[in-house]
């Protein structure tokens, strides 16, 4: 928590963090509502939605409930979904359940395939055409606010800091972004969420939250073998029975296949990578097939949040609220995240409009948790509540099975025979210790089918200068070779999806290397580092990948 000191002071009415669906209806929404009043949003992406990443396969209810003509409008949106169909997937077998046995909870009506990154764009179109001010390339580096009194708005990274953290020619201090309410919309665990969440104790009553890392990539493949609009989702292989997650392919417009697998970060063996089990993934007979003949397009890789009900914090703190996946509003069976993001802006907003209406400003607004949840997400969510916990328990298959039949049971009898499953411990604390697993050997990719992390991360199109201050945090420079390294063989270049990590040797002694320009700003090692000695801060504003069609 920061003071603004001397730095500019920039007044607004309401202050978003993020450029991302709820962030941005949440805008939509304040402007439609009320138009006088001063709404701005800062991103640290490049453009908007650079750093944007998503299957994506979109519920339209949030949409339709923001922007009622949005087709009229031309929103940027790919083929409606003709075909969806969940897989069992052995080392060489492909068993298709049949849809009837589909629980409804994870059904999706009216889906369509989209690139989020595409329709953030347009969504930022419609919300400057209101009048909203949003800036790009804008780091949110931490919170204004005077000891333990309300947040008051933001403070933005300076541009132009060497690697040790002083100015360069062209340095622009960073300024203070006062507003009467701010609302955090950065994503799964974001870096002043996390802090807010703390420091708050927002998540007192909550378990903690259950995080998935989602890798995907985008092919072009060859006519003959693309069908818009079918959609398949994939349990079962490359992942054990005791890993959870699963594989998706989406067949977009234009002949685009979006390809991708989400590994849960509870797994246990600390010699896993979830980026060669992606790399696995693509040898099964079913996906290889695609992919003959194809041509990938670019890669990206993303933290989401898979915790559900039960890992929700209260929303609302002093001076502002948090929405979207900074609250964890992702139904992590039917993988669907878009809509309740833009629902919960779409809750906030109202809660936050109405409490300037009458006059008020850096308070607690109560009701704003009811006004988010009650747009639908908290009935959904309930729906599907105890299927992570299930499958964390007893594994893919049973987990699978028993999440099944209690959503079945919820559906027909309007009951829980499991009531609502808790947890108690992070993702970071599930590594098995390195002497209790059998370590993974993974084949050398063959740069048809298979990559590797350098060549993947070129098509995630970085920009980082060198020269700037590492944004990935030691708490302590000595554990991942003190400690990590006996204990795991340190995980982590191994769950980092995009080489930033690097067990290396100088003069007969291990050494721990960061390559902070090759982060992709997925955050899986603020999550999983059993040490939690990691801690992710933003980078210089514009910094990281500039996905394109993610």
């Amino acid at each position: 928590m920061a003071e603004a000191g001397n730095r500019e002071t920039l007044p607004t009415d309401v202050l978003i963090v993020g450029a991302g669906p709820s962030g941005l209806a949440a805008a939509i929404r304040l402007k439609q509502r009320h138009p006088d009043l001063a709404v701005t949003v800062v991103e640290k992406a490049a453009e908007i939605g650079g750093h944007i990443l998503s299957g994506a396969v979109m519920d339209p209810v949030g949409l339709d409930a923001l922007i009622p003509d949005w087709r009229l409008k031309a929103a940027p949106v790919g083929p409606d979904v003709t075909r969806d169909t969940y897989h069992f997937l052995t080392q060489s077998a492909d068993f298709a359940f049949p849809h009837a046995l589909v629980p409804p909870q994870m059904r999706t009506k009216n889906g369509i395939i989209v690139s989020l990154g595409d329709l953030v764009r347009w969504l930022g179109e419609q919300a400057a055409e209101l009048g909203v001010d949003i800036f790009p390339m804008t780091a949110a580096v931490d919170v204004l606010r005077s000891g333990d009194g309300p947040v008051r708005g933001i403070i933005t990274g300076d541009l132009g800091l060497d690697a040790e953290g002083k100015p360069k020619s062209g340095h622009a201090e960073g300024i203070a972004l006062e507003a009467k309410y701010t609302l955090i919309a950065e994503g799964a665990r974001g870096s002043l969420a996390k802090q807010i969440i703390g420091d708050f104790a927002l998540d007192k009553n909550a378990s903690p939250q259950k995080f998935g890392l989602g890798i995907k990539e985008v092919w072009e493949i060859p006519a003959d073998r693309h069908q818009p609009g079918r959609v398949d989702h994939f349990l079962g292989f490359p992942l054990d029975k005791r890993t959870g997650g699963g594989g998706f392919a989406y067949h977009a417009q234009d002949n685009k296949l979006y390809l991708g697998l989400v590994v849960h970060l509870d797994y246990a063996d600390p010699t896993l990578s979830p980026f060669d089990e992606f790399q696995r993934f693509k040898t099964h007979p079913r996906i290889a097939s695609l992919l003959e003949g194809a041509t990938r397009i670019s890669y990206g890789a993303r933290a989401l949040t898979a915790g559900g009900l039960q890992a929700v914090p209260d929303l609302a703190f002093e001076g502002g609220g948090l929405i979207g996946c900074a609250a964890g509003f992702m139904n992590a069976p039917r993988l669907k995240a878009i809509h309740n993001a833009i629902l919960s802006g779409i809750g906030a907003a109202d809660a936050v409009g109405d409490a300037i209406a009458a006059g008020r400003q850096h308070d607690r607004i109560a009701d704003l948790g009811h006004h988010v949840l009650s747009t639908g997400i908290e009935k959904e969510l309930a729906g599907v509540r105890n299927l992570k916990p299930l499958w964390s328990r007893f594994g893919t298959l049973l987990g699978a099975f028993l999440g099944g039949f209690d959503m079945w049971c919820q559906n027909l009898l309007r009951f829980s025979p499991f009531g609502t499953l808790r947890w108690s411990t992070p993702d970071s604390a599930q590594l098995k210790t390195l002497d209790k697993v059998k370590p993974r050997q993974y084949a050398r990719p063959d740069g048809k089918t298979t990559f590797d992390r350098s060549s993947s991360v070129f098509l995630a199109n970085l920009a980082h200068d060198e020269d700037q201050p590492v944004h990935l945090v030691l708490a302590d420079p000595s554990v991942p070779v003190s400690e990590n390294l006996p204990r795991y063989g340190e995980p982590a270049p191994r769950y980092c999806p995009a080489g930033v990590y690097e067990m290396a040797e100088e003069n007969g002694a291990p050494v721990f290397r960061i390559h902070a320009a090759n982060c992709v700003h997925c955050k899986t090692c603020d999550i999983k580092d059993p040490a939690r000695n990691i801690t992710w801060v933003p980078p210089e504003g514009g910094s990281g990948p500039n996905y394109s069609g993610m």
